[in-house]
């Protein structure tokens, strides 16, 4: 793990972030990679998919599309599967484990259920492998009501017609050593708080729904990731990320309480993956197959349980 800075480089610590502040923070930020690959990608799959421009990001006049994929020949009376992938920008197997389980997998679904997948939720922290949006606001805390995230608020007016209908969420996500190194202590900075290191977990893990966790769910995507990556395990207090372990790599959090992905719906299952592509023990390959592997776990679970709300 790096070592994270003793003080962050922008604001004065005990004080949250001002404008200027937010500026000097915007300023560091460079593109480092295309959000057009990620749109070439879904173009390809134009041939078996729907694709919908659900919303349009406009920040300093660098215009950028919202983008999902839904089933071909889409059926009312099917329940709803939505896959989620780059609410945060810098958590890439998200992005591409959501594309490779489209191109892959998503026609095995045909007839049985409808697919909803929004690939890359927040294209300008994609390309500046970031964790916040432009404003610095950490769009995984910002699934609420009148949303501070346009990225969030896009998503949500998406799903809303559907919240009711879908059985089965998986969100995609990354934890890295960058966490640690440079996005904890900015949030720490950001807020005026002081930043207390933590221990990055080396391997995949879950975070269920605390007010729902459905262990049976978890479980079986826990199988279905451990014969690709390995799982992680418990610190030396029993937890993960500063959270008891329910279950071996799985962990809960009230998700609609803190503004999470995985609570925009009312789905009965719904998981937010955590890959872990700074492990000696894994390569960029396995993170993709990881993302995959749960997320068809997840909805072959889920069609085979059903209970849908």
């Amino acid at each position: 793990m790096t070592t994270p800075p003793s003080a962050y480089p922008i604001g004065t610590p005990g004080l949250p972030w001002g404008a200027a502040e937010v500026a000097s923070w915007l300023s560091r930020q460079t593109r480092k990679r295309g959000y057009g690959e990620v749109l070439a990608a879904i173009e390809r799959l134009r041939t078996d998919f729907d694709v919908e421009e659900y919303g349009q990001l406009d920040y300093q006049g660098e215009r950028y599309p919202l983008v999902a994929l839904r089933s071909r020949g889409w059926r009312d009376d099917l329940p709803v599967g939505l896959v989620t992938g780059g609410v945060h920008g810098y958590e890439t197997s998200g992005v591409l484990g959501a594309l490779q389980f489209v191109e892959r997998h998503g026609s095995d679904y045909a007839g049985r259920l409808n697919l909803l997948v929004a690939p890359c939720v927040s294209p300008w922290a994609y390309e500046r492998i970031q964790r916040w949006n432009m404003h610095a606001v950490d769009p995984n805390r910002s699934f609420r009501a009148d949303s501070p995230a346009q990225e969030s608020a896009a998503l949500m007016g998406l799903v809303a017609p559907l919240r009711e209908r879908v059985l089965v969420h998986v969100d995609l996500h990354e934890t890295t050593d960058s966490d640690e190194s440079e996005f904890r202590p900015a949030l720490a900075a950001r807020d005026g708080k002081p930043y207390e290191p933590d221990e990055v977990p080396d391997g995949f893990y879950l975070v269920g729904d605390s007010a729902d966790p459905q262990p049976a769910f978890q479980q079986a995507v826990i199988e279905a990731v451990a014969r690709v990556t390995h799982i992680a395990a418990a610190d030396a207090d029993g937890r993960i990320i500063r959270s008891p372990m329910a279950a071996p790599g799985v962990i809960n959090y009230p998700v609609a309480e803190l503004g999470l992905c995985a609570g925009v719906t009312r789905a009965r299952y719904r998981t937010t993956t955590e890959v872990y592509p700074d492990s000696p023990r894994t390569t960029a390959e396995q993170c993709n197959a990881a993302q995959v592997a749960a997320v068809r776990a997840a909805l072959d679970f889920a069609l085979q349980r059903g209970g849908g709300r």
